[in-house]
């Protein structure tokens, strides 16, 4: 069965405001809890999403809440996300189905397993908690799978939220503090006084403001280049599929090179293989191309070429929109690509190998969603220099759904004057001026 999986459906405002202190526009987990944090100040704020709330990679990805592995930049965030993560409830009432189950990494490859020891050792001098697993332990942790293995990482303070409740939980609680949030309704660009922002321009009116969040995911480059902004970004499809609930006894979340599940509050296991996607051709690839070839000759066993489905979205054009008349954006109001059937049946085959009692487990969604990425897998996160009042928040290369409330936060410190919940200079985006594409993140 083909199909996106099931999303939490919210309202929309009545009304779109005709002014607010800052207006977010993209309705994923970055700009939905962007919003949420910038109203818990008392900040008026609205919320601009094309679609629905989360209807794309935000409810597209495997929903890990992870400190393992990540690259040293972004790792002070995805600690301060972990207790946002377990906070978010408490304060607002709305469930995003986060929970500290701890992830868990089995390896037969040496290589494999010595970066995670080396990763490990990194992470002790940053007060991150993980285990390396011998043999024993990690044969023990991973028994659902009847294998003999090497090594393994136990990750106990990470864990997952639920993709398919995150984003609309985050702008439910946006709404509780008086917050807008306005589906159906995009922004088409900006309108600027003196070089600064002044007005977000929408295709139901002009919202009057003097700072602009743009969290727009895989069309951030797009919406750049109307204001001519050269911002470096490329989308890979990945696809998933989901499994009925199985027999109990399967971790919560665990990872192999060769597939990965993770287990959804519904008792469903989404199913995937870390890495592979399929790189489909779009004149905004081929732009950027050689600010990513580094990337893409690292992991060249993992990305497979792609196809149409790129240009079909909409979402990597080149071309440049009128403000008074329909864009890409409204067209395509949902980015909702086929799934890869190679992937899918490959992804499904090595899932029941690892754990044969998924072999009578009915596929229940098979979907695809586009990564958003930058040439160093970092985000772009800060004020876009040459437009005073526009905040960039884009370019989260597969690693924002964790990182979502840490991200918001350190946002809504931005737009807000406060101090930084983290140091925002690993993120600005300005360093994709330079010459130098910086590091490509190991882990």
């Amino acid at each position: 069965m083909t199909m996106s999986p099931p999303l939490r459906h919210i309202p929309s405002s009545p009304t779109l405001p005709a002014s607010a202190d800052v207006v977010v526009i993209g309705g994923g987990i970055i700009g939905a809890f962007t919003a949420y944090y910038l109203a818990q100040r008392g900040v008026s704020v609205a919320l601009i999403e094309k679609g629905r709330i989360g209807a794309e990679q935000s409810s597209r990805n495997w929903g890990w809440c992870r400190q393992q592995n990540r690259d040293a930049r972004e790792l002070p965030m995805a600690r301060k996300s972990l207790d946002l993560w377990e906070r978010f409830s408490a304060e607002s009432g709305e469930d995003a189905g986060f929970h500290r189950c701890g992830l868990l990494y089995l390896s037969n490859d040496e290589a494999e397993l010595s970066r995670w020891a080396s990763w490990g050792e990194f992470a002790k001098t940053a007060g991150v908690t993980t285990y390396m697993l011998d043999s024993r332990q990690a044969t023990e942790r991973g028994q659902a799978t009847g294998r003999t293995w090497k090594g393994g990482v136990f990750s106990p303070t990470d864990g997952t939220a639920d993709p398919a409740k995150a984003a609309p939980a985050a702008a439910a609680a946006l709404m509780k503090l008086g917050g807008s949030v306005n589906q159906f309704c995009a922004a088409r660009g900006l309108e600027l006084e003196g070089g600064r922002v002044s007005g977000v321009v929408t295709e139901a009116g002009v919202i009057k403001t003097r700072t602009a969040v743009l969290a727009g995911g895989a069309w951030a480059s797009a919406f750049c280049r109307q204001l001519g902004i050269r911002f470096p970004q490329a989308s890979i499809r990945q696809s998933i599929l989901s499994v009925l609930p199985a027999e109990q006894g399967l971790p919560d979340a665990l990872y192999t090179s060769g597939v990965s599940l993770t287990r959804r509050d519904d008792g469903r296991y989404a199913l995937a293989i870390s890495g592979r996607a399929r790189v489909d051709v779009t004149p905004q690839l081929l732009r950027f191309a050689p600010q990513f070839l580094p990337m893409f000759a690292k992991r060249w066993r993992s990305l497979l070429p792609g196809g149409l489905e790129g240009m079909r979205g909409g979402h990597e054009t080149l071309r440049r929109w009128r403000l008074d008349a329909p864009t890409p954006m409204e067209r395509v109001r949902i980015l909702d690509p086929k799934p890869d059937s190679y992937t899918i049946r490959q992804t499904h085959r090595r899932a029941v190998q690892l754990l044969p009692e998924l072999a009578e487990a009915k596929i229940t969604h098979a979907w695809a969603g586009f990564v958003d990425s930058t040439p160093d897998g970092v985000p772009g996160i800060g004020e876009v220099r040459g437009v005073p009042g526009l905040i960039l928040a884009a370019g989260f290369s597969g690693h924002g759904f964790g990182i979502g409330p840490g991200a918001g936060h350190l946002i809504a410190d931005l737009a807000s004057g406060a101090k930084p919940i983290v140091d925002p200079v690993p993120y600005e985006p300005g360093r994709f001026d330079h010459s130098a594409w910086g590091k490509v993140a190991d882990f």
